[in-house]
């Protein structure tokens, strides 16, 4: 089985715990997931099968989708509920100085990674760090928030959002600095991703709905071939004797293609309509990022 798989992670169990209930529950042994959800979180996780993890890293990741929930004047040391309480602040904000502070957000700005993330510094992630009591140095990371809104305001100073973000935001410290900002601290309370790297939670399967298709033998149209997780990209169909070339790894010059593709990545068709590489144009030419399959 090749292709991504659109899962839908539980909480309480971390991204490769998720990885290996889906390994036995599939048979399938070669899996990759993309984006790390924290065990609390729950959401869109999506899921490589076979060779199809080679292209993960070509998987449109602009923006990701996020529910969350938080409780102004709690600040742990996780910045979230599962943590330690190191601080109990009075709340004196409102429902419009909380929609300020959100949108205030808005934009590019630096965010410093929270220290119970998988941010790995001189090869030892910050979380393994955090766990024996240390506390180290990070470089802020430039994010970049292009929608944020108060979706409800909830009893005991808890607010839901709703966020829309470029990769690499932690959605932990987004709402630490909200709290920060408000005067009064807050940690985050409940996380669900509802899109990533064009998977959307609306049709994530979950582990009882990849049980039933194991079991109704119906797994395989439940993968989305590589070919179409791709298809934010232009598609080009060579010749045979170019798709010869492609296969082997050879360029193509741009000259010679039937029809000039759009610079940057393009997905590399055979006549026959088989997908043979995602390539990118430089220059003159098509180089190959990465080959589908590679011919015998």
């Amino acid at each position: 089985m090749i292709g991504f798989f659109n899962f839908y992670k539980p909480e309480a169990i971390s991204s490769f715990g998720a990885l290996a209930k889906l390994r036995k529950l599939t048979g399938e042994k070669k899996l990759g997931h993309c984006g790390t959800l924290d065990p609390m979180a729950t959401g869109v996780l999506p899921v490589a099968f076979g060779r199809a993890a080679k292209f993960i890293e070509f998987l449109p990741d602009n923006t990701k989708e996020y529910i969350a929930a938080f409780q102004l004047g709690i600040c742990t040391d996780t910045l979230d509920r599962t943590g330690k309480v190191l601080e109990k602040r009075p709340v004196r904000a409102t429902e419009a100085q909380v929609k300020q502070a959100l949108l205030s957000f808005l934009g590019e700005s630096d965010q410093l990674p929270p220290m119970y993330s998988a941010v790995s510094r001189n090869g030892v992630r910050l979380y393994e760090l955090a766990r024996q009591g240390l506390e180290v140095d990070r470089q802020p990371r430039r994010i970049r928030i292009d929608q944020i809104e108060l979706l409800e305001t909830l009893p005991d100073n808890t607010y839901r959002i709703r966020v829309c973000c470029r990769k690499g935001t932690y959605i932990r410290s987004l709402i630490a600095d909200v709290g920060e900002k408000l005067g009064c601290g807050a940690m985050m309370t409940a996380l669900e991703r509802t899109a990533s790297n064009g998977f959307f939670a609306r049709n994530a399967l979950t582990l009882s709905d990849v049980q039933a298709a194991v079991e109704n033998q119906t797994l395989n149209d439940c993968v989305v071939p590589v070919w179409q997780a791709l298809d934010c990209y232009p598609k080009i169909t060579v010749s045979q004797a170019q798709a010869k070339r492609v296969q082997n790894g050879g360029s193509l010059a741009l000259n010679r293609l039937p029809k000039l593709p759009v610079m940057g990545y393009i997905r590399i068709f055979a006549p026959d309509g088989s997908f043979l590489a995602i390539g990118e144009t430089v220059d003159q030419d098509v180089k190959m990022k990465k080959l589908y399959a590679v011919s015998e």
